[in-house]
């Protein structure tokens, strides 16, 4: 797809670029609910990420017939974990720096209130199952790296190469564009923009160089913008579920490839008990996607809790979590833009609430909240800010675009 620069300047091409979508999958299919219920009709309840959405009725007949809640938790992301397409945890998630798939998992389970984690684990694809592995069958909560995987292969897991053509291919594409994780992140003082510091001419230019190396890295034009979507901004895609069954008991896991070319050895939120993922059954259970970093420095899934705990609804509870991360950058709306969060949230009485930092990653496709409670659904999260972080491509306005 070839852009004039004023089409690139002015944004007219935006809604053509950058769909991460899983083409034919049933989340892409449905129909988002603009407004949540919040309150669940009655109990098992399930609440999950948006692409866990089409794994919601398996594990909701395995909760309904009296299965245990992380069973039915994992039954959810297993199903993002296996399929390849899905390039944000397990087969096909996009790799580090080094072109190595790195997974990480937490998980929860209310019953017995253990826990279970692994992180930067090669090698191993099902990680919300390592995960529970731990928990079950070791002294520890969190084993990582070489460790983790050689403990999952003794536990009778497979190792598999985990790299498909298709991510390689994105790989290779951020290779040749020469992009890395080296130097100050947002949060730096230090910190300086390097994609919007160019000129609208350079960005165009880089565009088009990125355009050109996908072609002849042979990637299919019809997936080809996403890709350099990715190599620009790099995705945080992950999936987490939360489990409430009838009788009370509260499970939940969270599982991830973690920030696309991130640093080998990088950790983020989802294996850390207390950011990505937490549970007390006793209160309610919460999970995060999004910017892993943001997220640990608020112990976001733990907060939300303990601030169900002390009487805030769901809603009320996931927000103030999303304030505490504005707070955090002073509410430099510049560095903000580049910085999102959704959470999902069930307290054991069956309220619920997905609230994110922005509307969605791209115009006219919104953080979602998938949602079994006996009818299946999926609804749009509550936003603290109205509009898209990660925008692409760059807009500059008309007005602006003149000068």
């Amino acid at each position: 797809m070839s852009l004039s620069r004023r089409e690139f300047m002015s944004g007219v091409a935006l809604g053509a670029l950058g769909s991460t979508a899983v083409s034919g999958s049933a989340a892409a299919s449905a129909v988002i609910a603009p407004k949540q219920q919040m309150l669940a009709a009655h109990k098992p309840v399930l609440v999950c990420a948006g692409n866990g959405y089409e794994y919601l009725t398996r594990a909701y007949a395995h909760l309904k017939s009296g299965g245990d809640t992380l069973d039915a938790a994992i039954q959810v992301v297993k199903g993002c974990e296996d399929d390849p397409n899905d390039d944000s945890v397990g087969l096909g998630g996009l790799p580090n720096e080094e072109g190595m798939v790195e997974l990480d998992a937490s998980c929860m389970h209310g019953p017995t209130r253990r826990a279970g984690a692994a992180g930067g684990v090669r090698n191993i694809r099902t990680m919300a199952e390592l995960a529970r592995e731990v928990m079950h069958h070791s002294g520890h909560v969190m084993l990582v790296g070489e460790g983790a995987e050689r403990f999952a292969v003794a536990r009778g897991m497979q190792r598999e190469n985990l790299l498909t053509e298709d991510t390689r291919k994105v790989w290779l594409l951020w290779k040749e564009a020469h992009s890395d994780w080296w130097g100050p992140g947002i949060s730096s003082p230090h910190w300086r923009d390097r994609f919007q510091s160019r000129s609208a001419d350079q960005r165009l230019e880089l565009h088009e160089r990125l355009q050109r190396l996908a072609e002849d890295l042979g990637i299919d034009p019809a997936v080809r913008s996403a890709a350099i979507h990715k190599i620009v901004f790099p995705p945080t895609g992950t999936v987490h579920c939360s489990a409430l069954a009838a009788n009370g008991d509260m499970s939940g896991c969270t599982t991830t490839s973690g920030l696309a070319w991130k640093l080998p050895g990088r950790l983020g939120d989802s294996p850390i008990i207390g950011a990505g993922c937490y549970t007390d059954q006793d209160v309610g259970s919460a999970g995060a996607t999004g910017s892993g970093e943001e997220n640990i420095r608020v112990a976001g899934a733990h907060t939300i809790v303990e601030n169900m705990r002390h009487g805030m609804t769901p809603l009320e509870a996931g927000m103030d979590t999303l304030q505490r991360i504005v707070r955090n950058y002073d509410g430099d709306m510049h560095r903000l833009q580049y910085v999102d969060m959704t959470y999902y949230i069930l307290r054991n009485d069956g309220a619920y609430a997905g609230v994110s930092l922005w509307t969605g990653y791209e115009p006219g496709h919104p953080h979602t909240i998938g949602v079994h409670d006996g009818t299946l659904r999926l609804e749009k999260t509550v936003s603290l800010f109205e509009g898209v972080s990660q925008e692409w491509p760059p807009v500059v306005s008309p007005a602006k675009a003149e000068r």
